[in-house]
């Protein structure tokens, strides 16, 4: 796929999803309803491992990262926990009429993902887990660094957004012309039961003029974790100031720029981000 086209829809679409045994549900409530949940174990089975937390991308799912969080949780001796958001992969889908708000991903921060944590026994209190998020997973992953306090141990981010971007707006404008006049919605079908609810949930609010606005600049500031934040130099999907920006307000971050990557670092450049990965969990006593 040429890099015009991965401006308009996600490269790896196409590729195969993991066997739907590979996956369990669980029923969390959040969000005022019963929600079920596809997620994963991957990497080590310790009791006493770091937990790993992987936030997908905002067409992702657990397929979706292929065999990325099996790697780097082998690398670093981590317990991966993988999971599909609601709308997408085989979580509860969105219905035909729910319009996602601008608030959608503080949601997903603050509602989700801590209920999720609970039923599957992962208690922050007990021993914080740290988080892996890509996209609009690494915004959801700042929103919960940024409230949870020492419920997170620490965070790593690939290509999120702290604001909109015109770059941003423009792929997934492209993103929705594919969808309707090309085989995007067949492809994201190997990855989702319900392929209009994860791309229309997604497309929609990030196209939505009340989106426009949107930023957790000031709101990451409070993050006091480690933080590791990796962009890719072609990023189609946002500019270098999406990280750097995180930079300036969150002392202490490490930024990782790689050549040669677009917006998914964790495919174009994987061992580049699993080896800043295992370093940084080394150096804070995360790894095995």
């Amino acid at each position: 796929m040429s890099r015009s086209e991965a401006s308009a829809a996600p490269a790896h679409a196409g590729a195969p999803a993991r066997p739907a045994t590979a996956t369990s549900l669980v029923r969390v409530h959040a969000m005022g309803r019963d929600l079920d949940i596809e997620y994963q174990w991957v990497g080590s089975a310790e009791p006493d491992a770091t937990v790993m937390v992987f936030l997908h991308e905002g067409l992702g799912s657990v397929s979706m990262w292929r065999d990325f969080p099996q790697r780097l949780c082998e690398a670093a001796g981590c317990r991966g926990l993988v999971y599909s958001r609601p709308g997408y992969g085989r979580s509860t889908p969105r219905a035909a009429d729910e319009v996602w708000n601008p608030d959608f991903m503080h949601r997903q921060a603050l509602e989700v993902l801590p209920a999720l944590l609970q039923a599957l026994g992962v208690d922050p209190a007990v021993r914080a887990p740290w988080l892996f998020g890509h996209s609009d997973g690494g915004s959801i992953a700042l929103l919960h660094a940024a409230h949870a306090g020492p419920g997170v141990a620490g965070a790593i981010v690939l290509a999120p957004h702290i604001l909109v971007e015109d770059i941003s707006v423009e792929s997934i404008d492209k993103a929705r012309v594919a969808y309707e006049q090309t085989d995007l919605r067949q492809r994201l079908a190997r990855h989702h039961a319900d392929p209009d609810s994860a791309f229309w949930g997604w497309n929609r609010i990030w196209l939505d003029p009340r989106f426009r606005d949107w930023s957790i600049e000031r709101e990451i500031a409070s993050i006091a974790c480690p933080l590791l934040a990796v962009q890719g130099l072609d990023d189609d999907y946002g500019t270098l100031e999406q990280i750097r920006g995180i930079a300036r307000r969150v002392p202490g971050t490490e930024l990782l720029e790689l050549p040669d990557c677009g917006h998914s670092p964790h495919r174009d450049q994987p061992q580049a981000v699993i080896d800043a990965s295992v370093e940084l969990l080394r150096r804070h006593g995360a790894c095995r």
